[in-house]
């Protein structure tokens, strides 16, 4: 029983990921519109459900009104350092230890894309990704643990069956495409 060296270990799991990466990559396309959609909807009933919705009101409140107290301070500096014709410099640097709105938003966000992505799963949509990419890391495995080409060609030819192909291509087509 001949081993399989590096390469041909390297060659099969190229293979691998060439016949499935499309097809995952192809439905995860499928699923991204669901999950934006999605996501956008469970944030507001999370924010709602946890209350997070009236602290999120009133920090866009605040922010509002910093923002206005701010441009208001700037405009003033500006206007003073021109009326006294002096170079006068100021600066205002943003405290990065400050809670936004954007952070809080963006954690719900997050906690909402986990949600998301678990209720994706129970889709047509979703069980087909999470299928395909079983079945790709089941041909993977089968790489790692075969011991002869051959062997592997054999179960590497029953899993790509349930994708719809075959791991041995029949060039037999092939010559007579080229005859003709």
């Amino acid at each position: 029983m001949t081993k399989m060296t590096k390469y041909q270990l390297e060659h099969f799991e190229n293979k691998v990921n060439r016949y499935f990466q499309p097809l995952i990559s192809e439905q995860e396309l499928l699923i991204k519109q669901y999950k934006t959609e999605a996501t956008n909807n469970v944030v507001k009933k999370l924010a709602k459900k946890m209350g997070a919705d009236k602290i999120l009101a009133k920090m866009k409140e605040a922010e509002e009104f910093m923002k206005e107290a701010q441009n208001d301070a700037k405009t003033f500096f500006e206007k003073q350092s021109k009326k006294e014709k002096k170079d006068l410099s100021y600066s205002f640097e943003r405290d990065d230890e400050r809670l936004t709105l954007s952070d809080c938003e963006d954690q719900l966000r997050s906690w909402a894309k986990d949600l998301v992505d678990r209720e994706i799963e129970r889709r047509p949509e979703g069980k087909t990704l999470k299928d395909l990419k079983d079945l790709k890391q089941k041909a993977i495995d089968n790489v790692m643990e075969s011991g002869t080409p051959d062997e592997l060609k054999q179960s590497l030819n029953l899993v790509v069956k349930h994708i719809g192909l075959t791991w041995n291509v029949d060039t037999s087509k092939i010559k007579a495409i080229a005859q003709s």
